[in-house]
């Protein structure tokens, strides 16, 4: 686990970067907070509004960040008055509650954007359960949101931009699942909110006053997940991760709480934490999150041993209320969602080749370097959604071996694709007929593998010309045959499955 978090690669230290700005947006934010004037809550209020600005908003584009990020104080100022209404009202509020939940996971269906403000909405009204925002800290938590907001955009788009200087990432297409409640989108919203009445009502059980912990682990258990199996392992993640979290506030949260320098120092490695672990470890950014919460406790002065105990069952009532959801509410099932990522990552490949081919036989315009881009954001939605096959704990071993063998053959695919786009861009690379021949047969294989009966029909890919010899011609025809080589044992592990590719139920 420790090497996964911190020895995981980092190309462009991407994840060092986003860690190192995200600590000097929340400082900043939490400064300005401090020379309006503004108090120690509306500070935590400002401070997490900037840490939620830079950690949620993902749109490809630096000029879409911009603008979700100006979209979130539309979004959240409302919640936030809401929030603060209706704190005397419980039931009002637990209704409130539950309708944010529902709303945020249903935006997910409009993509980036939509996931961006729906984490917003509900952290905004999740923080003012957290720090017991009321109608007359309305102004000033307001204004601190606004100032958090400012602070985290004055760094993330002027001082500290580095994304303008790199390409945009590819956008990979959530699972459609069709309309209605076939939609996931919209399954997972009934799910989410279902499990989170659960643990709102089993959370209250346990503590009247800190009943949100539960309802947030339920959300943040649906978070960036898609099927049912994806949801149960980061369940399972989040616990270990709030358990170890617990483990480290009694030996670090509980003696440095009077120390107001210490705790501020330990809440910023926390926030680099969380940002620089995202990526690889849910397990160590829960433990940061932990870590970071016991700390904010601290200098709200009402930390206490039984609190992190508390924190500890709070965690398991909201994971239990997801697992109940996710097992018995409209069940996405593994199977359903990887067969679709294994299918997209197929015709991505496909795609690859003709373009690659295209380029090779003349075509300027032809360009196979984005599709790579987007060839390696699937297989990254592949390997979240084999997770829960892969996971060490998974005791069906013939899937297990099956969806390594996926990874393993999809991995050799895009391998072979990099390879052939780079031998594409070279100017030099002339035209082969043999090259044709290689990438109809490319088609043929993905043609067997997802179209109805087997049967595929192969595009002409340019006028044929007679074998040149070029060096550049014989590396792109070894990089088809063994992408051919791959797609083909691929079909094995794809058919192997009586149901499905990978049913796991």
């Amino acid at each position: 686990m420790l090497k996964k978090a911190f020895v995981a690669p980092d190309p462009g230290r991407m994840r060092l970067r986003s860690a190192a700005r995200a600590v000097v947006g929340v400082g900043l934010a939490v400064a300005a907070c401090g020379l309006a004037g503004h108090s120690l809550v509306a500070a935590i209020t400002g401070g997490l509004a900037a840490l939620l600005a830079l950690f949620t908003v993902t749109d490809p584009t630096v000029r879409g960040q911009a603008v979700t990020t100006l979209l979130l104080p539309v979004v959240g100022l409302p919640v936030l008055a809401l929030a603060a209404l209706l704190h005397d009202l419980p039931l009002l509020r637990d209704l409130a509650f539950l309708a944010v939940v529902g709303a945020g996971v249903h935006a997910r269906r409009w993509g980036p954007r939509g996931h961006s403000l729906g984490v917003f909405a509900f952290m905004i009204f999740f923080a003012a359960q957290f720090l017991h925002t009321v109608p007359g800290q309305l102004p000033e938590s307001s204004t601190a949101v606004l100032l958090g907001l400012a602070a985290s955009s004055v760094v993330r788009f002027g001082v500290w931009c580095y994304e303008r200087r790199l390409p945009a990432p590819a956008a990979v297409a959530a699972p459609t699942g069709g309309t209605g409640l076939a939609r996931i989108t919209t399954r997972q919203a009934v799910q989410a909110t279902v499990g989170a009445a659960f643990a709102l009502g089993a959370g209250q059980v346990l503590s009247d006053q800190r009943w949100y912990w539960a309802v947030g682990a339920t959300w943040w258990v649906f978070v960036n997940t898609t099927s049912r199996g994806e949801t149960l392992v980061r369940g399972f993640r989040r616990f270990l991760g709030t358990v170890l979290g617990v483990v480290l506030g009694f030996a670090i949260a509980v003696p440095l709480h009077d120390e107001p320098v210490a705790a501020a120092a330990i809440v910023a490695l926390s926030v680099f934490a969380i940002f620089y672990t995202a990526a690889v470890s849910y397990t160590w950014m829960m433990l940061a999150v932990t870590v970071m919460a016991s700390m904010l406790y601290g200098l709200l002065g009402v930390l206490d041993p039984a609190l992190l105990a508390l924190r500890v069952g709070e965690t398991v009532v909201g994971a239990l209320g997801a697992l109940l959801a996710v097992l018995l509410v409209l069940p996405v099932t593994t199977h359903s969602v990887t067969g679709e990522r294994v299918e997209q990552a197929v015709r991505c490949v496909h795609a690859c080749t003709a373009e690659a081919a295209a380029r090779l036989a003349g075509r300027a315009d032809a360009d196979p370097a984005p599709l790579v881009a987007e060839l390696e954001a699937i297989l990254g939605r592949v390997r979240l959604s084999l997770g829960p096959l892969l996971h060490p704990l998974n005791p069906l071993r013939h899937r297990k071996a099956r969806a390594w063998q996926v990874v393993a053959y999809l991995d050799e695919c895009a391998a072979q694709v990099r390879g052939l786009a780079e031998v594409a861009a070279d100017p030099a690379a002339s035209h082969d007929a043999r090259l044709i021949a290689a990438c109809q047969r490319v088609e043929a294989v993905v043609g067997t593998l997802f179209a109805p009966g087997g049967e595929s029909a192969t595009a002409p890919y340019g006028p044929a010309a007679a074998p040149a010899h070029h060096p550049g011609a014989e590396r792109a025809l070894a990089h088809l045959h063994s992408l051919e080589s791959a797609l083909t044992a691929l079909a094995h592990p794809v058919r192997s499955a009586p149901r499905a590719p990978f049913a796991t139920s």
